[in-house]
């Protein structure tokens, strides 16, 4: 995995992804902007009180928890609004390092929409609902961060590059039989968001990594397959 990774940030430097680079970084900046001013919109705007001391630590808790909220749901919301852009990235690691690969399959915009929408709900649900223990559980909460958001962002990358060459059956069974190496592969995607500056350009290292990881995969489990 850790070769994977490497591969995967090697490639930001090549002329394919150069410009997608570039979008994620704009894509990035103005998401995490939405969110932050969102959050504080909703925070600041439905809580008040006339005692200053009170109004003061309000403020300062509340301005805490905007930048906790924006970071955590930060990951699932870039990754929706980069959707099309992480096609093009999965195409542009599969040209470079693995040539010769037939068309990927035409997916059904339906598929496409349920897939996102499913996941990046989910993702946000638990998220919130773990903010809890994420505020309280000084850390613990960095571990908790790391296996849920590990566990949903493997499986929704994977997804991704998965679909882009198999049925939806047989990549859920793919990721079933290698469900401890997808899930550990989230934790490294969900590490590379939890880093500051890092995270503007997670998505482009998140879906190369993820190629990378299928198809050793699919190599593992079908050594006399090829691309459908």
């Amino acid at each position: 995995m850790i070769l994977a990774l490497l591969r995967a940030i090697g490639a930001l430097a090549q002329p394919p992804l150069r410009r997608v680079v570039g979008l994620s970084l704009l894509l990035a900046v103005l998401t995490f902007a939405a969110l932050w001013l969102g959050i504080a919109a909703l925070l600041y705007d439905t809580v008040l009180f006339e005692w200053r001391p009170l109004d003061w630590l309000l403020d300062l808790l509340g301005g805490v928890t905007v930048l906790l909220l924006s970071w955590l749901l930060f990951p699932s919301v870039v990754t929706l609004v980069m959707g099309l852009f992480i096609e093009r990235v999965a195409a542009a690691i599969e040209a470079l390092d693995y040539p010769g690969r037939e068309p990927p399959r035409r997916q059904p915009i339906g598929e496409i929409l349920r897939a996102s929408l499913r996941l990046t709900g989910l993702t946000l649900l638990l998220n919130l609902l773990a903010l809890p223990l994420y505020l309280f559980l000084p850390g613990i909460n960095l571990l908790l961060f790391l296996g849920l958001n590990g566990y949903l962002l493997g499986r929704e990358y994977f997804e991704v590059v998965a679909l882009r060459r198999l049925e939806s059956a047989p990549a859920r069974s793919l990721r079933h039989r290698f469900g401890g190496r997808v899930f550990f592969g989230g934790v490294i995607i969900a590490g590379l968001f939890a880093l500051p500056l890092v995270n503007l350009v997670a998505p482009v290292i998140a879906t190369a990594f993820m190629v990378h990881l299928f198809e050793a995969l699919r190599a593992e489990s079908f050594p006399l397959t090829r691309s459908v």
